[in-house]
């Protein structure tokens, strides 16, 4: 099975990383792709409100667990993202055209950087991954 494209959107809080995402999704959907989003961070916080019923599944070993509502399905995985990104990306081949990450600095995938001046320097000198960088500013280096 192919692996879906995918491609990571890295930058510093606040650079606009989320923005650029909610905003370049419709445009590719109204080129026909169908775009799936994952947000990744470094920082801890529960996946599940804790008490929950969700968070009682995955404290009892659940490797999957999910949300539904009318609204749609959440599932939850108990894999950390470098093992469970991969698989995404196989089981998604033929329902998604791209997969669109927001963050995973340190991950396999290719790199777009968000750089905006003040928020930190550039990621791209010490990133090879990083192939392309957007930015308003001119770029110090």
């Amino acid at each position: 099975m192919s692996r879906v494209p995918a491609l990571s959107v890295v930058g510093w809080s606040g650079a606009g990383k989320t923005t650029l995402l909610t905003r370049l999704v419709p445009e590719l959907a109204t080129r026909g792709l169908r775009v799936a989003v994952v947000k990744h961070s470094s920082d801890a916080h529960p996946l599940h409100r804790p008490g929950s019923d969700t968070a009682r599944y995955h404290d009892a070993g659940a490797v999957l667990s999910g949300f539904a509502t009318p609204a749609g399905v959440q599932l939850t995985t108990a894999t950390a993202p470098s093992d469970a990104l991969p698989a995404l990306l196989e089981r998604s081949a033929g329902a998604v055209d791209l997969v669109l990450v927001e963050g995973w600095k340190d991950g396999p995938l290719p790199k777009l950087e968000v750089w905006r001046e003040g928020l930190g320097p550039p990621l791209a000198p010490s990133r090879p991954e990083v192939f392309a960088v957007l930015t308003l500013s001119l770029i110090p280096i």
